[in-house]
């Protein structure tokens, strides 16, 4: 089983979201999404994230915006970075990922948001826009907005976000194997894809 606990607003979350579907298909392997706030884990136990966009260095920055750009080549996708609203405000769309995960919508809603705000660069912290995202993957955006403001809802997605911090998640995508096994990020997904075949194997 792999858990992916994920955050839209990242665009390395992207690639792995993206990476990691085949992979898992094709290792029969279960995928449980996770939605969290990653700006929650920034607050409460890495703010140095919060530094380094202050004052990054400027060669690595640079290297960074090529990586990103590499990666989304070999992936075959679009994305911008930054982009027009950076951070952006990912609450209600990842609320709206918690309120979807029962029905089978999750994967083809947080997909769409991904592309929009990362390969369209919209704003995907706009009713508007989240009501459009609705309207594509045929499910009532009335409901979901209203829905997305349950006390229950908010309480879900705070604790993925403490459950992943006390499991030792410090960004987004963090990723767990058969729940103990941890790793972190898109560029990890090689040794995901080799934990995967050595449970197989054994």
């Amino acid at each position: 089983m792999i858990e992916f606990f994920f955050d839209i607003s990242s665009p390395w979350t992207y690639l792995a979201f993206h990476n990691i579907r085949p992979l898992a298909a094709e290792l029969s392997a279960d995928i449980q999404w996770r939605p969290i706030l990653v700006g929650g884990i920034f607050n409460s136990i890495n703010p140095s994230v919060y530094e380094s966009r202050k004052v990054p260095v400027p060669a690595k920055a640079a290297y960074m915006l090529k990586d990103l750009q590499d990666w989304a080549r070999a992936a075959g996708l679009k994305i911008k970075m930054p982009p027009s609203v950076f951070p952006v405000n990912s609450v209600k769309v990842m609320r709206a990922c918690i309120v979807l995960a029962d029905s089978g919508k999750l994967v083809p809603f947080a997909e769409a948001a991904f592309r929009t705000y990362w390969g369209e660069d919209r704003d995907i912290s706009q009713d508007a826009v989240i009501e459009e995202l609705c309207s594509a993957i045929g499910v009532d955006a009335a409901g979901l907005m209203a829905a997305i403001g349950e006390q229950t809802v908010k309480d879900q997605l705070k604790a993925n976000t403490e459950e992943v911090i006390a499991r030792g998640g410090f960004g987004s995508p963090t990723i767990f194997v058969n729940r103990t096994d941890m790793y972190f990020g898109n560029d990890r997904l090689a040794l995901v894809r080799a934990a995967l075949a050595r449970q197989q194997e054994a």
